[in-house]
């Protein structure tokens, strides 16, 4: 193995598209990354709850905000919104909508929720 490896997400291992849902995923070196892109008017209970087939999402997100603006409700009542420059992690148990008129974009650096978030159950 190299000890130093980049790759470009516009050449991703694999994209996934559920409804206002981009999802390029990158590996290497043993580490998956995610660059989550959502159209306005996204939110995790309508475009990819059905995907998903649960009743919040129970992945853990950990990450920084690249553009745009997402809120988050956790379902233990904690509510949070994270803008550019924002590091992030999102424990599982939650819902998420994108605020305002602007699509968001996260890079996600948690290796389980880049392989498998908005793949079919």
């Amino acid at each position: 193995m190299a000890g130093i490896e980049s790759r470009n997400f516009d050449s991703p291992d694999e994209t996934r598209t559920p409804d206002k849902t981009k999802v390029d995923v990158v590996r290497m070196g043993g580490t998956t990354v995610g660059r989550f892109a959502f159209e306005p008017g996204w939110k995790w209970s309508e475009c990819v709850k059905p995907v998903a087939g649960t009743d919040s999402c129970q992945a853990r997100h950990v990450g920084v905000v690249s553009s745009g603006r997402l809120a988050i409700s956790h379902d233990d009542g904690t509510e949070l919104e994270i803008g550019p420059g924002e590091a992030y992690i999102i424990e599982p148990g939650h819902d998420a909508w994108v605020v305002g008129d602007d699509g968001f974009v996260g890079y996600e650096f948690e290796s389980p929720s880049a392989e498998m978030y908005a793949k079919p159950s």
